[in-house]
């Protein structure tokens, strides 16, 4: 039997039971990917984070993110978590992963900073997730990492929806980001991973990598304030800077403890 430090942290989040909760499982080295699906099954929570001590200077740790379903390319809300839990007295930390490039997550007031890269989507005709929807888009638009960002007129629009997430499924591993002007916020979405065993997931860091050069497109701003409309909800800042999206959030550790495999 082997026994592995495990933390559960609500990230983009000030208080308990907000945000988004992640999984943070720090390895001396990597196990078999079989095991680490399994642990994150076992976890059911949105993203398990794994990671490993870099072998060289340029990075301090490599990181990889699982659902309870498949590996992804890019987690946000677990890159946070995992700076959260490994930043100890340090300003910076900085994470390799295999392909979302280098990673960062700065020392930023009472929370943190961190740096994704920048994914600016490409109008594209989304017919069946619009239909899975069931909203009327101003556009539609998509990345090549599989992502689908359908923006809508109003944040009341956001707040209604109520996806299809079955025929969201049948898409495949996409990560469907609805969009809108907000009242509180600049800008508020929802964002539904349905293929990856998600339906809704409560406050999507990856999602902001899309959303902040989209909304900057847009509007001709480089600086955002943002509000996830999920039931837990969560609060964070985001700006463009050149080809990098900083991201600004809070963390809270919720449990930590072991896990005997």
């Amino acid at each position: 039997m082997t026994t592995l430090r495990l933390v559960q942290v609500d990230a983009f989040a000030d208080r308990p039971f907000t945000g988004n909760p992640a999984a943070v499982m720090p390895l001396d080295s990597w196990l078999d990917d079989a095991t680490l699906q399994a642990i994150a099954m076992e976890n059911n929570l949105s993203e398990t984070a794994f990671t490993i001590p870099a072998a060289d200077g340029e990075a301090d740790y490599e990181l990889r993110w699982f659902t309870p379903a498949t590996e992804v390319v890019l987690c946000g809300h677990a890159t946070l978590a995992s700076g959260h839990v490994l930043i100890g007295d340090s300003d910076r930390i900085r994470f390799r992963t295999r392909k979302a490039g280098m990673l960062e997550v700065a020392r930023d007031g009472d929370g943190y900073a961190m740096s994704l890269p920048a994914w600016k989507p490409e109008p594209r005709p989304l017919p069946a997730i619009v239909a899975a929807l069931g909203v009327t888009p101003v556009e539609t638009l998509w990345h090549p990492h599989r992502y689908g960002v359908v923006a809508v007129a109003s944040e009341a629009e956001i707040h209604a929806l109520a996806p299809d997430f079955k025929a969201l499924a049948a898409e495949g591993d996409v990560l469907t980001i609805v969009t809108a002007p907000g009242s509180e916020a600049d800008v508020v979405s929802r964002v539904f991973a349905c293929g990856a065993g998600i339906d809704e997931d409560p406050v999507t860091g990856s999602a902001h990598a899309v959303l902040t050069p989209y909304w900057a497109a847009r509007t001709g701003r480089t600086s955002f304030t943002y509000f996830q409309a999920s039931r837990r909800g969560g609060h964070l800042t985001g700006r463009l800077e050149g080809d990098r999206v900083i991201l600004g959030g809070r963390c809270v550790t919720v449990i930590e403890g072991t896990m005997t495999i």
